[in-house]
């Protein structure tokens, strides 16, 4: 039997999260009359088509109709699993999870839960390889030599939780791979190497152990250093169950526990950097893990702060790296987000300057980064000839499609007065034609509209009001009608009675992995159906063009069974009763 969260407990932490709250913390909202709007995070835009509905705690994309509660939000936006974004909004409101003992989970197949399951336990195995390295380190002088030599404190060392790994062919495989199951899940962690001669052997040996841990705080992966000259210097883990490279920053986890809501996050190259500047009180530092900054760790650090530093060396490669982080950052600098860049003297990283010049030393220099509109600017100027007019065109070409990729509307302004400047053109007409001010936004996806019908407008008003269920008789007449959808309505209608109070949100998550989901979901976002205050009025309306039809269809029977055999006193009564009833509701 695997563990389930009860449906009770998913409607106690819907209830008493806010998604207006939880999504505004990653993506900036403004209030539009009763909802809040954004720049859709999931596909990109210029011009907000994102709302997000305190009433309903819902959100909907009129571009790409992303939509969903606050469960399907993080699912989404931050990548978790059904129960992980539970599990996240579970913490936010300092809930524990009542886990009970079931077979199922909330309508999922048993696979997919053991499947989380499977990867919960990954999760722990990898916590329990890193507190294992971390016992090593005391026993193993040249490690310690090694660190006191970085200049690194006990207290360091435990808060990134540093370690080492023994120069043994099979400490890991002996400790946590007792038998064939064991030494899979080993394997699936990327912690296990097989050589030609199917050997298997552990990945990591003779080195100081870094943890790299998820913004959770679960370690996902190492990154390994060698006491020696042996290549390569550093190794890390490899893509796994656990580890995708290029989603995750290194120290993240750690920044956040000392300021969760840092002014600044620094994105320097190597965990090494990243513990060398938290030694001397930089501890708003993470790394990219030796490759170029992408999409994906912009958009995770972007969640915590709203400025990132891109710190470099000098180099030809440092200088290519921070363009290319620039060139992943562009959708995501909405207006009031920073982005700038600084490049260290030639020979130095950050761990020796620090060591040279101090924290004060290392701030003023970093205090002294370009912005965005610099960076962009002095770099791509090296690429022409300002003398020429074909060197101006040229830098419009280069230009004007980033300027375009920007986000935030005010921004994206800015750089384009910038080049304006540059380019010596001050004519507002011509300056139109070079870069508009409003542009279109990209492509959208428009799935075929469902189309409307009586139950469907019923099922609509209902999800998005629910306390319109007060005004649903008896259905039992309805169901000689036969009418497609009446069953999910009536269900519908005993949930929104029998949860006083739900929002749309909870109504879904009801549904979620059944066939009726996805249709629910449609109709949550239908918009304008009916005047406000005027939903009341048309949601009776239509129950009673139902009721309306099973009078037509008792009233037909009745006269065509008076036509061939004739009516018994009391059917000729209910025809009477019947006709007079459908008078008075015209």
């Amino acid at each position: 039997m695997a563990n389930h969260i009860p449906r009770s407990f998913i409607d106690d932490v819907l209830a008493r999260t806010d998604i207006v709250e939880l999504i505004n913390s990653r993506v900036k909202l403004k209030k539009a009359g009763r909802e809040y709007q954004a720049c859709c995070p999931f596909h990109h835009e210029k011009t907000p088509s994102f709302t997000v509905s305190p009433k309903k705690q819902f959100y909907h994309c009129f571009g790409c109709h992303a939509h969903g509660n606050a469960i399907s939000f993080l699912m989404e936006y931050d990548k978790l699993e059904f129960i992980e974004a539970v599990e996240e909004l579970a913490a936010m409101q300092g809930l524990e999870i009542p886990y009970e003992k079931s077979p199922h989970f909330n309508g999922k197949d048993h696979n997919t839960q053991s499947n989380y399951r499977s990867k919960k336990d990954l999760f722990q195995l990898m916590q329990e390889i890193a507190q294992f390295y971390h016992q090593q380190l005391p026993s193993h002088l040249p490690a310690q030599a090694y660190l006191q030599q970085r200049g690194l404190s006990a207290e360091v060392i435990d808060r990134f939780q540093i370690g080492f790994a023994p120069n043994q062919f099979n400490a890991v495989l002996k400790q946590f791979g007792r038998n064939a199951e064991e030494r899979q899940k080993l394997f699936d962690v990327g912690m296990l190497s097989r050589n030609e001669k199917q050997d298997v052997y552990d990945r990591f040996r003779n080195r100081v152990m870094f943890p790299i841990r998820d913004r959770r705080g679960r370690t996902i992966a190492f990154g390994g250093r060698v006491l020696n000259d042996e290549k390569p210097k550093y190794l890390n883990s490899p893509e796994s169950h656990t580890y995708h490279k290029g989603n995750q920053l290194y120290g993240l986890f750690e920044a956040l526990q000392v300021n969760d809501s840092p002014d600044t996050l620094l994105i320097v190259e190597g965990y090494m950097d990243v513990v060398a500047l938290a030694q001397f009180g930089i501890d708003y530092a993470v790394a990219s893990l030796g490759t170029a900054t992408t999409p994906e760790q912009i958009q995770l650090a972007f969640r915590s702060t709203e400025q990132i530093i891109c710190c470099y060396d000098a180099d030809r490669a440092g200088r290519d790296a921070a363009w290319r982080a620039l060139e992943n950052a562009l959708p995501f600098l909405e207006d009031g987000r920073q982005m700038k860049f600084i490049f260290l003297p030639d020979g130095e990283d950050p761990d020796t300057f620090i060591r040279q010049y101090g924290k004060e030393g290392f701030e003023n220099y970093i205090s002294q980064a370009q912005s965005l509109s610099e960076f962009m600017f002095s770099t791509l100027s090296t690429q022409v000839d300002f003398s020429s007019k074909e060197g101006k065109t040229k830098l419009a070409a280069l230009a004007v499609p980033l300027i375009n990729r920007i986000a935030g509307e005010m921004l994206r302004l800015s750089l384009r007065k910038t080049l304006a400047q540059k380019l010596g053109v001050f004519d507002q007409t011509q300056l139109e034609q070079l870069i508009p001010t409003k542009l279109e936004n990209a492509t959208t996806h428009n799935p075929p509209p469902m189309k409307k019908t009586p139950m469907r407008l019923l099922i609509a008003l209902l999800v998005q009001n629910p306390e319109l269920s007060q005004f649903v008789p008896n259905l039992e007449a309805l169901k000689t009608l036969q009418e497609p959808g009446l069953n999910l309505f009536e269900k519908l209608t005993a949930l929104c009675r029998e949860k006083v109070g739900i929002t749309t949100g909870q109504i879904l998550e009801y549904w979620r992995d059944t066939e009726h989901f996805r249709p629910l979901e449609i109709l949550a976002t239908w918009d304008h159906l009916v005047d406000e205050e005027k939903i009341g009025e048309t949601f009776r309306e239509t129950l009673k063009f139902f009721f309306l039809q099973v009078i037509d269809k008792n009233i037909e029977g009745l006269i065509a069974k008076e036509r061939t055999e004739g009516l018994t006193p009391q059917e000729k009564h209910t025809l009477a009763q019947l006709l007079q009833k459908k008078q008075q509701n015209k």
